[in-house]
């Protein structure tokens, strides 16, 4: 392959894959992207570990990758406004928002589509969707020749510093990744500022490059970062609960539930099944979890048991969620 180092190809498992950002290595890629695999990619910002956003496996995959203790929402990157009006519902102050900072630094929360195609493991279950321009050219590169939107958190373990380096990415991630563009170091090296325009009054979750000051001028008054009453990647207090109750770590049914079972054996009894997954794959059961709840939670039923899940790697995400998932409801 040309352009690339002698002997390796990207997407070599069990390597590090890194290559420079060439259009080959773009379009490879995006072929990768494609088929379910995790690409780490520079923006302005910090280095994203992409994947495509549209598939539950795929972004699953994220949260094995990196370690990540919970569900937390995922930005989506798209090329344009256009393409994200597709994907979330705009209201003339996130129009505005995005014609004045995009492509660049700023990530809006915004309603998410019914019609949108997104994984809801994306959205961590929310109805919402954090979503972003970035104003990076391999990044907006990449996802054009993806074609589909790309969930990308930073590419490094959960907890670490973020990657402003490829070399960053390879260091943390290693053989977790099937290519990484390399374009040297990042512009920005600070996360994009995340605005929460899915409520009356907008909120800053997290600041950033587009400061404070810059958003008061153009949409007037704005919460402090840190407020609670917004939902943003990270802030997982109101993360989807069914209206069903949740029995967790169920071995014999009840009348009326349905079961979300795990693992190649299920009690008998229940007047509906979901499987995770029969194989025990804690990432197949990562990426069904959402929309399994989803599809049981039906007035038909009396409630939604759910089977033992391990309680290590993905395992401890998809407990934690369950767990909250079964919580009191607090009104």
């Amino acid at each position: 392959m040309a352009g690339l180092a002698k002997g390796r190809r990207p997407g070599d498992c069990c390597r590090v894959s890194l290559f420079p950002a060439t259009p080959e290595a773009i379009a490879r890629g995006a072929a990768l992207l494609r088929a379910g695999r995790l690409v780490a990619f520079p923006t302005e910002t910090v280095y994203g570990l992409g994947a495509d956003a549209t598939s539950e496996r795929a972004v699953a995959a994220i949260f094995s990758a990196k370690d990540r203790p919970r569900f937390n929402p995922l930005i989506v990157h798209v090329p344009s406004l256009a393409e994200a009006e597709a994907l979330a519902a705009f209201d003339d102050r996130a129009r505005r928002a995005a014609t004045r900072f995009w492509p660049g630094p700023l990530t809006l929360v915004l309603p998410r589509r019914s019609s949108s195609g997104l994984s809801l493991l994306a959205s961590a279950g929310l109805d919402t969707v954090a979503v972003r321009a970035p104003a990076h050219g391999i990044a907006q590169a990449l996802l054009r020749a993806t074609g589909r939107p790309l969930a990308a958190p930073s590419a490094n373990r959960s907890g670490r510093v973020s990657p402003t380096e490829a070399t960053h990415v390879a260091a943390e991630l290693s053989d977790r990744v099937a290519l990484i563009l390399d374009d040297g170091r990042t512009r920005l090296g600070l996360e994009s500022t995340v605005l929460d325009l899915s409520g009356e009054a907008p909120a800053l979750l997290r600041p950033g490059a587009v400061t404070l000051e810059q958003l008061t001028e153009l949409l007037g008054p704005i919460a402090a970062p840190g407020s609670s009453m917004a939902k943003s990647p990270g802030m997982l207090a109101s993360h989807y609960a069914p209206s069903l109750p949740i029995r967790l770590d169920v071995i014999d049914a009840r009348p009326g539930e349905a079961l979300l079972a795990y693992g190649p054996d299920a009690p008998p009894g229940f007047a509906e099944m979901l499987w995770l997954s029969r194989s025990g794959d804690l990432a197949e059961a990562a990426a069904n979890l959402f929309a399994m709840l989803r599809r049981l939670d039906q007035p038909s039923f009396s409630g939604i048991a759910v089977m033992p899940i391990p309680e290590h790697g993905l395992g401890r995400a998809i407990n934690d969620r369950l767990r909250r998932a079964a919580a009191p409801r607090e009104y």
